[in-house]
């Protein structure tokens, strides 16, 4: 059910209504209880209803601050309060969810509900229609009126890109273009960049000082995948404004993904080029993708778990 919460919280693209906080005339909290096991039971009355996001923290966390914009990693469970009953929880998956605080990314009732709140805080949020999905998810077993409520632990704050001193790429690769913020923008042709490509290759370009990832771990990154050597930019998490999550899993990702960026450090900038082999093949990826396409990428890994 978890993969079907995340497909559906990344197609939601709402209008956040205003700043968040407590407010008890919205749907008062205080009745829901929270058992202490490593995967807490949230118990909410059937029928429960909020008007209003609020918010209710059961401990607060002594870490920074979360503010509007700041990507964040997440424990949950996820109540309906119509008919009481959970509908996802990723304690039980031991696998957190990194979420971006903006308003064009994400339910403006996480944004309401954890904004100004501290890592290593337990939050309960009622989420009303609202500011919720603002139409049924069957999948969910969602009603387009009802409310939800979530317990939250706020695990860290996720950084928004790598950051070091960077690397040059080898001189018969495209040239790494930057935006006005500093963030990765597109590869810019050259007229070193004629030179076929026939191999798959990893190059890190800022080196990150995390942990090593590992084959099934969830990476929380930033992205911008491009035809090579200085084609069309395809897609772009940065465009998007928010990171994307992925398991580094044969199937889900693209093999080139999964041979480079295991053993990578998690904080790093790495350049990843995909011949068709290890990317589309001959099938491609319409529209923007052909068969036997080569694809590259930079790749800031800010998270894995």
């Amino acid at each position: 059910m978890r993969r079907t919460l995340l497909a559906t919280l990344a197609a939601a693209s709402l209008v956040l209504a205003g700043c968040g906080g407590s407010d008890s005339s919205g749907g008062s909290l205080d009745k829901v209880t929270v058992s202490k096991a490593a995967s807490p039971k949230v118990k909410v009355g059937k029928g429960f209803k909020a008007t209003k996001t609020t918010t209710r923290v059961l401990n607060k966390g002594g870490g920074v601050k979360v503010v509007a914009g700041d990507s964040v990693k997440v424990n949950y469970v996820a109540v309906n309060g119509r008919t009481g009953k959970q509908f996802d929880n990723s304690f039980t998956s031991n696998k957190p969810l990194t979420i971006t605080l903006s308003p064009t990314t994400i339910l403006p009732g996480f944004v309401k509900g954890l904004t100004n709140q501290t890592v290593g805080s337990r939050v309960l949020v009622a989420i009303p229609p609202k500011d919720g999905f603002g139409k049924a998810q069957p999948d969910l077993d969602m009603k387009k009126t009802d409310t939800m409520v979530f317990l939250f632990d706020i695990v860290a704050k996720v950084p928004p890109m790598a950051a070091g001193k960077a690397k040059s790429l080898p001189s018969d690769l495209p040239k790494l273009v930057l935006d006005a913020k500093n963030q990765p923008d597109k590869f810019a042709k050259t007229s070193k960049t004629a030179a076929k490509q026939t191999k798959e290759s990893a190059h890190v370009v800022i080196q990150g000082s995390g942990a090593t990832v590992k084959t099934g771990q969830t990476l929380s990154v930033q992205y911008v995948g491009q035809i090579y050597p200085a084609g069309k930019v395809f897609d772009s998490s940065w465009a998007r404004g928010a990171a994307s999550s992925f398991q580094l899993t044969e199937g889900q990702l693209i093999k080139c993904w999964t041979d480079e960026l295991v053993g990578q450090k998690v904080g790093s900038r790495v350049v990843l080029v995909c011949p068709a082999s290890v990317a589309y093949k001959a099938a491609g990826s319409p529209p923007d993708i052909k068969g036997g396409d080569t694809l590259i990428f930079s790749i800031d890994l800010l998270d894995a778990f």
